[in-house]
């Protein structure tokens, strides 16, 4: 059976929002159980508010000014950039995965997407490439993959009722 464009395109940012649900979730128990801290959407915020005025590199973004509404908008940015990932992987992976769900290539696809906060959002928030200048940069990475492949564990996990429900 065909699946519409419209169909694939409600199914994917319907994933991006699930998959990211799902990270923030495992965020918070980690936070609340192990005490380990989450990435600060306020600074993401920061960090795009920032871009207008051409400042995209910052030496460290707890340091830069702050700007009002940061933290809603780096909220924002979270979910529609895990909403532009789903979008990438389904065309990406194409229909048919919208209509048989596999847990290998989400996942694999969640670990990719750890290429954007490891050398672009790190080094431009004064991390540096792959959090090499963070307090912690081993801690660092493997928490950003860990959360990247959660990420993709999302997209799978997510995919099973949105898909049944779309009827894809």
């Amino acid at each position: 059976m065909a699946v519409s464009p419209v169909n694939s395109l409600a199914a994917a940012v319907m994933l991006g929002l699930g998959a990211t649900a799902i990270i923030d979730v495992w965020s918070l128990m980690l936070a609340k159980v192990f005490r380990v801290k989450s990435l600060s959407f306020c600074l993401v915020g920061r960090w795009f508010l920032h871009m207008p005025a051409g400042r995209f590199v910052h030496e460290g973004m707890a340091s830069a000014a702050l700007r009002r509404g940061e933290c809603a908008v780096g909220w924002a940015a979270h979910y529609l950039i895990g909403v532009a990932f789903a979008i990438a992987f389904v065309v990406f992976m194409g229909v048919g995965w919208l209509q048989s769900p596999t847990v290998l290539p989400a996942v694999g696809f969640g670990l990719l997407t750890v290429v954007f906060p490891f050398l672009v959002m790190q080094p431009a928030m004064g991390l540096g490439v792959t959090a090499s200048r963070s307090p912690a940069p081993a801690k660092a990475r493997i928490k950003s993959a860990t959360t990247h492949a959660l990420f993709g564990l999302g997209l799978y996990l997510a995919a099973l009722p949105i898909c049944a429900w779309l009827k894809l």
